[in-house]
């Protein structure tokens, strides 16, 4: 704009023709075009700093009326707190000594050589911001010129990183970015009163205790543990590590943030043994299969495919297992001769009854697509039914267990304290199946691999089923030194009130273990030690 300007003027004194009107016109122009120029900066400027000033204390008011956030019990989760920044204005300051002193004396960090060159320099400067009540004291008690606070609010998050998944964090602009902060991010920014989580802060205390050792002792690469009501959907405990520090962002990798129950997308294992198990029902399939060798898998053709085998472990004491029992002692073989038993379509039909098809749109966010088979031909039947080749989110197995042992109904779950009774959900299964699924699962917990997670509170039956895969590499083949084990759990057995779903990513062998790193060796013994801690919580 200057240059043409500048054109314009020079025009005009090198055309010697032109009257002397026409010269003066043209620098009037110039003059505008400049004074124009000039009066756009200084309002850009200005709407700047008024913006920035109204964002500012916009953000601060969003801040000081959001909601606060409590369990189901009334403890607080997430709250606001006035801090403060501390700030130096050098112009104003008398006594430069006395300043560098309490300077030094509220912030450490700073020594006090630190603090003179910041008054030498003369320039405005924010020494802390959010600076904790007791550096706040110290400048408030001082009271020295060119040494001020700007108050300012922050959310709080009191249980820190026990619940960083579930509450997530707010932004700068006072907004929820994740977890219950953005899910609910409308109610806690229009509303006063407190919302109100199903959350148990204690029964979550006690997961991510016993997660945390877990994965200590078993040195995983990461670890989940899920707890719901199985008749309400109301989400108990929730935890996913590692974790994340949801006052301070910035000091864990982002990674860390990934919510691994509803992101991670799984092979689990046995734990589709239970499915595998309701479709014989269902098709009342009622035969011996034969178990005591590795079973060959053959195309229509007569082609060899592959073998299915059960682990060096697994010691039948006698050749033919019943449906029950199969399932009971986790029989590979025979899990695999079920699923060749059952129609065709049977399978592909009942995953997508449990919606193993889709993403899960739940109240608190979506799930990742499951990865189910794209054909259904015999050796997709045999591995499915072991909980290989198909790929679900934790979430998915989680409420597909629930249904099943419930009675038969799918519920979606929910972080919100409901103040009913049962919900009733979606019917998937009939109710006399439900009750022989938690019966198997009840011996389970009794007899075989999941003996170790056996409630020690009388009265309290568990039913479970353990599941353990070998990791998927990218490639498509399995890492067979790389597993996820997991266990999970309803309890009372004979009629459920809660599910409990307790899964180890990459576990090491112990001495302990003997070597073996299967979900009866880790995941199940710390089940049992979660159980012992919250069932006295919820039954109280």
């Amino acid at each position: 704009m200057f240059e043409i300007g500048k054109d314009i003027c020079r025009f005009c004194y090198i055309r010697e023709n032109v009257a002397g009107g026409y010269k003066v016109r043209l620098r009037v122009i110039h003059i505008i075009i400049l004074g124009l120029f000039c009066l756009f900066a200084v309002w850009t400027l200005v709407l700047g700093i008024q913006g920035n000033a109204k964002q500012k204390s916009y953000t601060q008011n969003n801040l000081a009326e959001r909601a606060e956030i409590f369990d189901r019990n009334g403890e607080v989760l997430a709250k606001n707190v006035i801090s403060g920044h501390i700030m130096l204005r050098p112009v104003a300051v008398d006594d430069i000594d006395t300043t560098a002193q309490i300077i030094h004396k509220a912030i450490p960090e700073y020594s006090v050589n630190d603090a003179i060159n910041f008054i030498n320099a003369g320039k405005f400067v924010y020494l802390k911001k959010y600076a904790n009540d007791v550096q706040l004291d110290i400048v408030k008690k001082a009271k020295l010129p060119g040494l001020e606070i700007e108050p300012t609010y922050m959310r709080h998050y009191p249980k820190g990183r026990r619940f960083s998944h579930i509450i997530g964090f707010v932004g700068r602009d006072g907004y929820g970015l994740e977890g219950a902060e953005r899910v609910y991010d409308k109610y806690l920014s229009e509303n006063k009163d407190p919302l109100y989580l199903s959350i148990d802060a204690h029964v979550q205390e006690q997961f991510y205790t016993q997660l945390t050792i877990a994965m200590q002792e078993y040195q995983a690469k990461a670890a989940m543990g899920m707890l719901m009501n199985s008749r309400t959907g109301e989400i108990i405990a929730m935890v996913s590590l590692p974790d994340y520090n949801p006052s301070n962002i910035g000091a864990d990798p982002v990674v860390n943030r990934k919510f691994k129950p509803m992101r991670d997308i799984l092979e689990m294992g046995s734990i589709f043994k239970i499915f595998n198990t309701a479709m014989a029902y269902e098709q009342k399939i009622n035969k011996l299969y034969y178990i005591k060798k590795p079973y060959p898998l053959y195309t229509k053709r007569g082609k060899y495919i592959a073998t299915i085998s059960d682990v060096s472990s697994f010691k039948p004491t006698k050749p033919y297992f019943n449906i029950d029992e199969i399932m009971i002692h986790s029989c590979n073989v025979g899990s695999a001769q079920i699923a060749l038993d059952l129609p065709d379509g049977t399978q592909k039909e009942f995953f997508e009854r449990l919606h193993f098809n889709q993403p899960l749109d739940l109240e608190f966010g979506r799930t990742e697509r499951p990865q189910m088979p794209r054909q259904w031909e015999i050796t997709e039947k045999a591995t499915v039914a072991i909980g290989h080749g198909i790929s679900v989110t934790p979430m998915h197995a989680f409420l597909a267990v629930n249904a099943m042992t419930n009675g038969g109904f799918y519920i979606y779950p929910t972080l919100k304290k409901r103040n009913v009774g049962r919900v009733v959900g979606e019917r998937v299964l009939d109710s006399e199946i439900s009750a022989k699924l938690r019966d198997n699962m009840r011996h389970v917990a009794s007899d075989t691999s999941g003996k170790s997670a056996q409630s020690k509170i009388a009265g309290i039956n568990i039913g479970g089923k353990t599941g353990t895969a070998e990791k998927r590499l990218p490639n498509g083949k399995t890492d067979k030194t790389r597993n996820v084990t997991t266990f999970i759990s309803v309890f009372p057995v004979e009629a459920p009130q809660y599910i409990s779903l307790v899964t180890l990513d990459e576990p090491k062998a112990t001495k302990e273990s003997w070597g073996w790193k299967t979900a009866a060796w880790n995941a199940v013994p710390v089940t049992g030690k979660i159980l012992d801690g919250i069932i006295p919580l919820l039954f109280e």
